[in-house]
């Protein structure tokens, strides 16, 4: 009887155990990525030649940094951007798929000047921004910014690697 009892205990137990192991739910592995700073550019106004802004950066070329940007961020500061290299001058495309805060995107073409851009970016949001002409880079940067620095179409950028 006494080991009936045990026995029954021991299947208890195990049932019990096994119950909890489907209330847990997996812990997020995700880190939060941090800014590295790999350049400098600096945003000038084409009418007068004059300095708009200047921001440390962040450079985003290859396939795997292109398709991520500032995905997995909380935030960014406001002296600091993210430069997307692109091999070829073509109309582009992005989205804000896993970016946790709104952004300006400048596109810009292979002359360093910009051709249009896509201002208070929703966070999370996968609709498509266009450029809506060629564009070889694209400089993201908080939201508002483009608009607190005036920047616009025929503006220029000048940047350089660390």
């Amino acid at each position: 009887m006494k080991r009936i009892l045990i026995s029954a205990m021991i299947i208890g137990a195990l049932f019990a155990a096994e119950g909890c192991k489907d209330d847990k739910k997996p812990e997020s592995i995700t880190k939060e990525v941090t800014f590295s700073k790999e350049g400098e550019l600096k945003l000038i106004k084409s009418e007068t030649d004059s300095l708009l802004a200047t921001l440390d950066i962040e450079i985003a070329e290859g396939e795997y940094e292109t398709q991520t940007g500032l995905m997995y961020r909380k935030s960014m500061l406001d002296n600091r951007g993210m430069l997307f290299i692109f091999e070829e001058e073509i109309p582009r495309s992005f989205y804000m798929k896993n970016t946790e805060f709104s952004i300006d995107i400048i596109f810009l073409n292979a002359n360093d000047e910009v051709v249009s851009i896509q201002k208070n970016a929703k966070p999370l949001d996968q609709t498509s921004l266009p450029s809506g002409a060629p564009a070889k880079y694209v400089l993201e940067v908080n939201a508002g910014l483009s608009d607190k620095w005036t920047l616009a179409a025929g503006d220029k950028m000048e940047w350089t690697r660390q």
